[in-house]
């Protein structure tokens, strides 16, 4: 006879299953482990694909040593300019400024990353004759060509690339002008070799340096034009082609350039910037009276600031854009920081990289976080009164995505073969301009994307 105590714990235990019972889990369990099996399988699978995309390395474009002809006045070395070496802002410092872009809240085009692309580029130096001879990487013999393979990939949006049958249909009967120093002379040739996918450009004028041109394209009836002008200002300039000054540049900062200014009322879109001229050793006048210099030690002259001279510029001309009557679309584009390492393009400094940098790994320098800082100001001043005026102006804020491919430049491929006598040979290198094709290109999807935004 079993106890109460030994009764109760027998009673915990279950009855047993009945046979049916038996079957039913057995096929619930191995519908289970079977589907578990299959998720791996198709997990691994697109892991080790997603790999390969990725890591697979880009193929070689074509690279040809086909001399452009007829050959274009090559780019002076006086547009290298020498950045004094100083301390870095930490990227902690800027990242709220970097996020105050001029674009739509939904989407901000600036705050992003480069991906690897293993697209071929909209073009190559064989394909492009506007590509000037200190740009032209491949045909100067750059070995490699990775640096090809990367696009611009907002992290809030999908960028499409420049389509540039749409862009010429939407801008027949147009006038576009670049308006700027050397690095906007780089940026118009990238818009030209997308553009002359679609129709290639006739060539209607230059000035006796080359460095200001214009074109036209006839079955869209569309003008573009770049000016250059890099300090926007009237401005007096002592330099030969190689950069080498036989007196200080006079520059005024209450007047205008001409060069530019008599031409805008003919403009439909502008396409602005400057900054690195203001480093270089000026004099200042105002009211046609010398009121102090900048870097011109034994003058005798009131020291001031780049930084002075540069908001005035700015001032200035987005005080004309805004109030001159015509109502064009402009683009303030924001300061381009160079790459060089070791050095300045005078002392040796080079620039070897052939990736990009990731978020974190580069700060930017003082002096650009003080000239884009300028440049924000300025534009964020003028953007309401250009509103209230009914003059589109809208901020192409390059600089954060241009700080991150220090692999982009020319480097000592700004000259033809220069190791081809001497492989150890010590030439000048270029880490602020910019090879074609290469990422300057993205700049030109953004600024399509902004128009067609801004047409809405």
């Amino acid at each position: 006879m079993v106890n109460k105590e030994t009764s109760r714990v027998l009673d915990l235990n279950p009855p047993p299953l009945p046979k049916r019972h038996h079957i039913i889990l057995k096929f619930l369990i191995s519908f289970l482990l079977l589907g578990l099996a299959f998720r791996l399988f198709v997990s691994d699978s697109l892991s080790f694909f997603t790999a390969s995309v990725v890591e697979a390395p880009p193929p070689l474009v074509e690279e040809t040593n086909v001399l452009i002809e007829p050959p274009l006045p090559s780019t002076s070395a006086g547009d290298l300019l020498s950045v004094n070496e100083s301390k870095t802002i930490p990227n902690e410092e800027i990242s709220m400024s970097f996020n105050a872009s001029n674009v739509a809240s939904e989407c901000d085009l600036f705050v992003g990353d480069w991906v690897p692309d293993p697209s071929a580029p909209a073009y190559t130096n064989s394909s492009c004759r506007d590509i000037e001879a200190h740009q032209n990487c491949m045909m100067n013999g750059r070995p490699d060509s990775g640096y090809l393979y990367w696009r611009w990939n907002p992290r809030s949006c999908e960028l499409p690339r420049f389509d540039p049958q749409k862009f010429l249909d939407l801008m027949k009967n147009k006038w576009w002008a670049f308006i700027g120093d050397s690095i906007s002379r780089n940026h118009v040739q990238s818009f030209l070799c997308i553009l002359s996918q679609v129709e290639q450009a006739v060539e209607v004028y230059h000035d006796e340096q080359y460095k200001s041109k214009r074109w036209h394209f006839p079955s869209h009836n569309f003008t573009l034009s770049v000016i250059w002008s890099p300090f926007l200002l009237k401005a007096d300039i002592f330099e030969d082609i190689n950069g080498v000054s036989s007196a200080e540049t006079q520059l005024h900062l209450d007047k205008l350039d001409k060069t530019w200014t008599d031409q805008y009322e003919n403009f439909d879109y502008a396409v602005i910037a400057g900054g690195k001229w203001f480093l270089k050793t000026a004099i200042y006048h105002e009211n046609d009276t010398v009121t102090g210099c900048h870097s011109c030690s034994g003058k005798n002259l009131t020291e001031m600031s780049f930084e002075y001279a540069y908001r005035r510029a700015l001032k200035s001309m987005l005080d004309f854009m805004t109030g001159s009557g015509r109502k064009a679309f402009v683009f303030l584009r924001t300061t381009t920081p160079d790459h060089f390492e070791n050095g300045e393009w005078f002392s040796g400094g080079t620039c070897n990289r052939t990736v990009p940098f990731k978020e974190g790994e580069v700060d930017i320098k003082d002096v650009d976080a003080e000239m884009r800082g300028i440049e924000m100001e300025e534009f964020e001043k003028a953007s309401i009164i250009g509103a209230e005026n009914g003059v589109t102006l809208k901020l192409l804020d390059t600089t954060r995505m241009s700080m991150l491919r220090p692999d982009g430049h020319p480097g000592p491929y700004r000259q033809f073969q220069p190791f081809a006598k001497d492989e150890n040979a010590k030439v000048q290198n270029d880490c602020l301009h910019w090879c074609l094709p290469g990422p300057i290109d993205s700049w030109n999807d953004i600024l399509m994307e902004m128009v067609i935004r801004g047409a809405h």
